[in-house]
């Protein structure tokens, strides 16, 4: 190598820093057409921001550290996804998974321990991004994301039973026990009046979207449910004190420890800010009509970031939110402009209307997260993929089953698991191995015939071959005993990897020792690379013996066989 050659290099690689730092950073042109548009994006994000405040504080409440933690995660984390974010339409706060996730963290930690992994696992979000690894979740499958949104809705709603009972919630971590045990300690006579306002609440967000479609169904019955329990004096646990500003950024004192028994939380958490964040700027693609498209490994950039914010502010770990995204882009957002007076006018109800905010019965805010899990639990889809086949309906109930029964990340993970095996089997099935009668007008005459189809014997092979199915063209071939050549057609192979390269090479040393000619015809250029370098060409008597015509390759095989005829004759006279 040159002298010169190490500086352009070394220019090489900052140029492709410089470029990977320009697309993660935030442009001008994120904000194209806002003079056009400011009037829309911030009626929208005052829409959006009135759909999100009873779920900021509800998802803050069931998570276990309360209203206020909620409402600082909508807040710092919508702000700082909106301007760092590759979408322009995601709005960004506390969920319903993240809650699921963070209910085991608190139980083996404390509350204490959230921030910590929420500042965690939004460093390795901004590595992910770094890295370029925003494009993968186009590998989930889409009953994986199906079972896992079904599931979500079914936790979120069990993680209801405590508020919705005012009665202290059970000891565990699973929501279906905790649910249970919860329901077997309750006074029913004073869990009628929660009861009462969880019902109210329920009814008007079913109904009135139905009467008044524009009107915000859920701060409506919040704020009516809020009304009835101070008109009738009820005794419902409320949200209670709120602080009057949002609270000043802070690095939690961590030790080597700590982030050791943490780790394996945060990177759950990652995953999941990573995976719901992406699924929802995919969701929100696919209804902005004309609008610049997500870039995945800028939003993985965005949200991570949001996440170290929101744990800085003692927050929640954060993510896309896919109903209130939806919410954004219904309402008419054009730019992020929207998301961020999101989290403006959340902000503003910090500071000005945390009085009445304290006094919302828990109950209520358990009835609009009960009405939240039901949209999630969408019956129609599920039928549809059970009803689409085994194999779909197979990868959704083991990601549903998983999700209510362990965690969330696990479940994709099995669920994406499940889903590649059965593709493999699927591909594996559709592969095969055939013999062929050769070709009748490449033989001249009626003895070069007879000899053609007594000792020439071609196979095709079809689809796949890969790990997942060499047993079966292993076990196929080594039944060939009746021929002298065998030429093996390989130009409708698709896929070819390194196990069935090995295959490939076994084969050929397998007929071979037995006395077998072995011809290839057709051997892809894709595939030349693996072949040569697993030994299938080594494996063959000779370099010629690989073909790309088939008439060439059966003239070839017939003059073997006149040859060893032609021997095998020679031998008997002698004899």
């Amino acid at each position: 190598m040159s002298a010169d050659a190490a500086p352009a290099d070394e220019i090489s690689w900052w140029t492709l820093a410089r470029r990977r730092a320009r697309a993660l950073a935030p442009h001008r042109l994120d904000y194209a057409g806002l003079s056009r548009s400011w009037r829309r994006d911030l009626l929208a994000g005052l829409t959006v921001a009135v759909v999100a405040l009873p779920l900021a504080l509800g998802f803050g409440v069931s998570s276990g550290l309360g209203a206020a933690a909620g409402l600082v995660t909508a807040v710092v984390a919508g702000a700082v996804a909106a301007v760092l974010g590759g979408s322009h339409l995601q709005v960004s706060g506390p969920t319903g998974a993240m809650t699921v996730v963070l209910l085991p963290v608190i139980a083996r930690h404390g509350t204490e321990a959230v921030p910590v992994v929420a500042i965690m696992a939004g460093g390795l979000v901004v590595l992910a991004g770094v890295l370029g690894l925003g494009r993968l979740v186009a590998y989930i499958p889409w009953p994986v994301v199906e079972g896992f949104t079904f599931g979500i809705g079914i936790v979120i709603a069990l993680q209801q039973v405590p508020l919705a009972l005012d009665t202290p919630k059970a000891e565990g971590e699973n929501a279906a026990l905790v649910a249970l045990r919860t329901i077997g300690d309750v006074d029913w006579h004073a869990a009628l009046a929660p009861l009462g306002l969880v019902a109210l609440v329920v009814v008007v967000c079913v109904v009135l979207p139905r009467l008044y479609r524009g009107v915000p169904a859920s701060i409506v019955a919040v704020v009516l449910a809020t009304l009835v329990a101070q008109v009738l004096h009820l005794d419902v646990d409320r949200i209670g004190a709120l602080p009057d500003g949002l609270p000043a950024p802070h690095l939690p004192v961590v030790d080597l420890e700590t982030t050791s028994a943490l780790f394996s939380s945060a990177l759950a958490v990652a995953a999941l800010a990573a995976l719901e964040s992406l699924l929802s700027a995919h969701v929100a693609d696919g209804m902005g009509d004309h609008l610049p498209r997500t870039r995945p490994n800028r939003e993985l950039w965005g949200q991570g970031a949001a996440n170290v914010a929101s744990g800085l502010f003692g927050g929640l770990p954060a993510t896309g939110a896919i109903a209130r995204t939806a919410v954004n882009v219904r309402a008419g957002a054009r730019t992020r402009v929207a998301a961020l007076s999101h989290a403006a006018i959340l902000a503003l109800v910090v500071y000005l209307a945390a009085p009445w905010v304290a006094r919302i019965p828990l109950s209520a805010l358990a009835g609009v997260l009960l009405v939240t899990a039901a949209h999630m639990v969408d019956l129609r889809t599920a039928g549809a993929i059970c009803r689409s086949g085994r194999s779909g309906a197979f990868v959704f109930v083991a990601t549903l089953v998983v999700t209510v029964v362990f965690d969330l990340v696990l479940a994709v993970e099995v669920g994406v698991a499940v889903a590649a095996v059965l593709a493999l089997r699927s591909m594996a099935r559709a592969s095969g191995l055939h013999r062929e009668d050769p070709p009748d007008e490449t033989v001249p005459d009626d003895e070069e015939q007879a000899l053609l189809h007594e000792h020439i014997a071609v196979y095709r092979l079809d689809g796949a071959l890969f790990f997942a199915d060499v047993r079966r063209f292993l076990d196929e071939l080594a039944q060939v005993t009746d021929v002298r050549v065998v030429v093996l057609r390989l130009s409708s192979v698709s896929v070819l990897d390194t196990s069935g390269a090995h295959a490939l090479a076994q084969i050929v040393t397998d007929l071979q020792h037995r006395g077998i000619v072995v011809l290839l015809k057709g051997l892809r250029p894709a595939h030349r690379k693996v072949v040569e370098e697993v030994g299938v060409l080594d494996a063959l008597q000779h370099e010629n013996h690989l073909f790309e015509d088939l008439d060439l390759a059966l003239e070839h095989a017939r003059s073997h066989v006149r040859r060893q005829v032609r021997e095998a004759h020679g031998t008997a006279r002698m004899g």
